[in-house]
């Protein structure tokens, strides 16, 4: 095996953990970013160009007829061929995290239609499901079999909200693990059926699953229930004969305790397991090689690679299959470092020879390596210690096929997700909509004190109706902070005097004047 260091990168907030990875003809396409899609890539996916230890990311079309994928963390994905031996095949995507943190119970086939050197076109379409169809759920896998010349594709684990009746204020959005029943679900018709096998007792999320022929090989996996890695192997065979099909489980010997492993084919038959976690602190540096045989599952310890002291001391690592034997890793980097959240990361290569990096992947895998992003609702997840976040390196201006996320608008000056007083509680992993106005960012309002700061309204107990207010008036707005400050130095604004019309003189009233012997006379009367 050789590790191979890649160049630190910028742009970090592109890709984020629970993203994908799509290998078409070599080409290695990301998908699942962590927002939603921008101008520059309404679709969401790129095209990772790794040249010079040197990463690029180019956005990838999608064709006029395809439906919309919205960018889905943490899915379950595998690869469909029409049968075991076919040259082409295309990707199942179910399930994942959205954006604003909703569960998809959606299936879409997503293939590559055409490639030049200028553009990548793909064709997305969504499959409708009928019958038991699965929860919306994360962190689970999906293996496609063949028997008897059909396929079917097999679901299997994963975690999902607490359901409605159930939740609280205090576990609104608390995960659980889903029911360890096994989905079969058939292409031709969208019909799902689930079964449930006694020797399936916990549900399992972030675990490995390997497909051969008509035999599903289950490897590891977190249970929340009982916050164990589980140290089973199961061996799921799935029989499709001309009736109903027959699903039967068995509990094989030499499994390993492991959470959030990587799985990479280096062969028809041969794959290697490299990384995740043994316990919530503890990283799992050992690496195993799995033999498919005769019916058979070999997994015996193999020589890993010389790992470097910063992989070793660090407190978490995350990674992703590449295909054809390669592994992306990554590890948090210093804080001490310009970029923020940057991190550093390796290509691990299991194969060698250039012969064996042409071969073609026949064995569909499927391993669930990306997870929660640190600060997620949830107590321990293992997505909190191996989740991935490679970053688009080195966009360069002269090529303009290349992504430049200048073209965007600026979000990291006027940050959404930037802590905009002492009692700001706005966090990227947790927010939820609190106007009806928000869609997948929270509304802010520039305080106009000095040169001008951005806070965000609801730290500022603003109101939806006084929100809107200020949004459509042409007034200055002072923070929390800087009120007082502003009520100081602000001077009484100087009102114009109205003119009003001059008032007539008033007229004297007219006396009579009385002779002395009408005083006289009236005097008279007044004291008779």
């Amino acid at each position: 095996m050789c590790l191979q260091m890649i160049s630190t990168v910028s742009n970090s907030s592109l890709i984020q953990p629970g993203f994908s990875l799509l290998n078409f003809d070599g080409h290695v396409f990301f998908f699942g970013q962590k927002g939603w899609p921008k101008r520059s890539c309404p679709t969401g996916v790129f095209l990772l160009d790794i040249k010079q230890n040197e990463l690029k990311m180019k956005p990838v079309f999608f064709s006029k007829d395809s439906c919309y994928l919205p960018p889905l963390r943490y899915p379950a994905l595998c690869t469909l061929r029409s049968d075991a031996r076919a040259d082409e095949y295309q990707y199942i995507i179910h399930g994942g995290k959205t954006p604003n943190n909703d569960l998809s119970d959606k299936m879409y086939f997503i293939s590559l239609v055409s490639k030049t050197n200028k553009k990548m076109t793909f064709q997305c379409i969504e499959k409708d499901l009928g019958g038991d169809v699965p929860e919306a759920r994360y962190g689970h896998t999906i293996n496609v079999v063949h028997s008897r010349g059909k396929s079917m594709s097999v679901l299997f684990g994963g975690r999902s909200y607490t359901p409605l009746a159930q939740r609280t204020t205090e576990t609104w959005n608390s995960v659980v693990d889903c029911l360890p029943s096994v989905f079969l679900i058939d292409f031709e018709f969208g019909c799902c059926t689930s079964y449930m096998l006694p020797e399936l007792q916990d549900g399992l999320s972030f675990h490995v699953s390997i497909a051969k022929d008509d035999t599903i090989y289950i490897l590891g996996g977190h249970s929340l229930q009982n916050n164990t890695r589980s140290p089973n192997l199961y061996k799921v065979k799935i029989d499709l004969p001309l009736g109903s099909p027959a699903v039967t489980c068995t509990v094989l010997p030499g499994g390993i305790s492991v959470s959030s492993a990587i799985v990479t084919h280096i062969s028809d038959t041969e794959f290697v397991l490299v990384g995740g976690y043994l316990s919530d602190n503890q990283k799992r540096l050992a690496c195993n090689t799995i033999v498919l045989e005769d019916n058979k599952i070999e997994i015996v310890e193999s020589v890993g690679p010389e790992w470097t002291p910063d992989i070793k001391h660090c407190r978490m690592w995350f990674g992703c299959d590449m295909g054809k034997g390669s592994v992306l890793l990554g590890i948090p980097g210093a804080n001490k470092q310009i970029i923020p959240d940057a991190n550093y990361f390796y290509i691990l290569r299991c194969i060698g020879t250039e012969e064996d990096k042409e071969e073609e992947l026949i064995t569909q895998t499927c391993s669930q390596t990306s997870s929660e992003d640190p600060g997620d609702s949830t107590p321990f997840e293992d997505s909190e210690e191996f989740c991935f976040s490679a970053e688009a390196n080195s966009f360069d201006a002269d090529d303009a096929d290349t992504y430049n996320e200048d073209d965007e608008e600026d979000e990291s000056e006027t940050g959404y997700w930037i802590t905009c007083c002492a009692s700001c509680n706005i966090d990227i992993n947790t927010w939820v909509p609190f106007y009806s106005t928000e869609l997948n960012k929270p509304a802010m309002i520039l305080c106009s004190s000095g040169a001008g700061h951005w806070v965000h309204a609801q730290c500022m107990d603003l109101s939806e109706t006084m929100l809107l207010h200020l949004s459509e008036a042409n007034v200055k707005y002072f923070c929390n902070k800087h009120i007082d400050l502003n009520k100081g130095l602000q001077t009484p604004q100087k009102v114009a005097c109205l003119k009003k019309p001059p008032m007539k003189p008033l007229r004297k009233k007219k006396t009579m004047k009385l002779s002395t012997s009408a005083k006289k006379s009236f005097l008279r009367r007044l004291f008779e």
